[in-house]
């Protein structure tokens, strides 16, 4: 079992590294693989967070990759917000806490696809549009 606790730690590691937050894979693979309650695996994420969180700021502020406007209202607004959060955690019923952390972790998944695709698209609008693509001389064309 302990091994599952090295795949899960070492993957939301990985993810919150990034700034994506480790608790969209520590939360679900700690109630699946491990059993473990949804108010639990919020819990732990909690306290996970901590370490991980502090370790990605200073890799991502010696990067120069933190953004300074708008921060202090952002935090002074999420205080109220996270003990509202925390109230409605502890008091719901586990099944719907995990629906609710479910439609939110897909609709965050759709949100991410669609923005990746607009992203291709626009990448490769070129490609998709042929009456966009320019006629690019072949070397017999050149010669004549």
């Amino acid at each position: 079992m302990w091994i599952w606790y090295v795949i899960i730690g070492f993957a939301s590691g990985i993810v919150s590294g990034m700034g994506i937050g480790g608790g969209a894979i520590l939360i679900p693979a700690l109630t699946i693989f491990l059993d473990i309650s949804q108010q639990k695996a919020q819990n732990i994420n909690l306290l996970y967070y901590i370490p991980t969180a502090l370790i990605a700021l200073r890799v991502h502020k010696k990067e120069g990759n933190i953004e300074k406007k708008g921060l202090l209202p952002l935090i002074l607004l999420a205080i109220p917000g996270t003990i509202a959060g925390a109230l409605i955690a502890v008091n719901i019923d586990a099944n719907y806490l995990r629906k609710g952390f479910a439609i939110f972790l897909l609709c965050m998944a759709i949100y991410e696809l669609k923005k990746g695709y607009e992203k291709w698209k626009t990448r490769h609008s070129k490609d998709l549009n042929p009456a966009s693509k320019a006629q690019i001389p072949t070397k017999k064309s050149e010669s004549m």
